[in-house]
């Protein structure tokens, strides 16, 4: 996996079908990624060029592009804004966006995603529109509360238990 600002991001290699527009829109829809957790998170872009084809089946979802932006809290909560370029099971491309929370109920599910948003490419949704509406739901995300509970809240979730 490799990490740095989107400028660094080998998007052609990627992504090899986009056209110069498509690679103007992903970059302006991550400046305004950039431009809403400036100041907050040092979170790097980060992404797989082995994962550029459809890497088969495999546990867990190949990401193939994507920012990890996490606010952390005592006594081990977190919260955690994602916006993720990934393959589906089936091999098709899909942008992924959420907001995913530690896990506080009486069973330990680890995190739950609170809010998502999930838009599979194809021809009637070019990766470039899907991105740009993953990024728009993100930046809405992190003008919002960056508490943990009020996430758990809106999702009917348990509280975060102080100890």
């Amino acid at each position: 996996m490799m990490r740095g600002a989107f400028d660094h991001v080998p998007l052609t290699a990627l992504f090899p079908l986009l056209t110069p527009a498509d690679v103007d829109s992903l970059h302006q829809a991550a400046g305004t990624v950039d431009e809403a957790r400036a100041g907050r998170s040092t979170a790097d872009w980060e992404w797989v060029l082995e994962h550029a084809a459809f890497p088969g089946t495999q546990l867990g979802t190949p990401i193939v592009l994507g920012l990890d932006v996490n606010e952390h809290a005592e006594g081990g909560d977190q919260l955690e804004f994602l916006l993720q370029v990934v393959w589906t099971d089936p091999g098709q491309l899909a942008v992924h966006a959420s907001v995913n929370v530690a896990c506080w109920c009486e069973t330990d599910h680890a995190t739950h995603d609170v809010d998502a948003l999930r838009l599979v490419v194809g021809e009637k949704t070019p990766l470039s529109d899907a991105f740009r509406a993953g990024a728009e739901r993100l930046t809405g995300w992190l003008a919002d509360p960056h508490d943990a509970d009020h996430w758990r809240a809106k999702a009917g979730l348990p509280p975060r238990r102080i100890s």
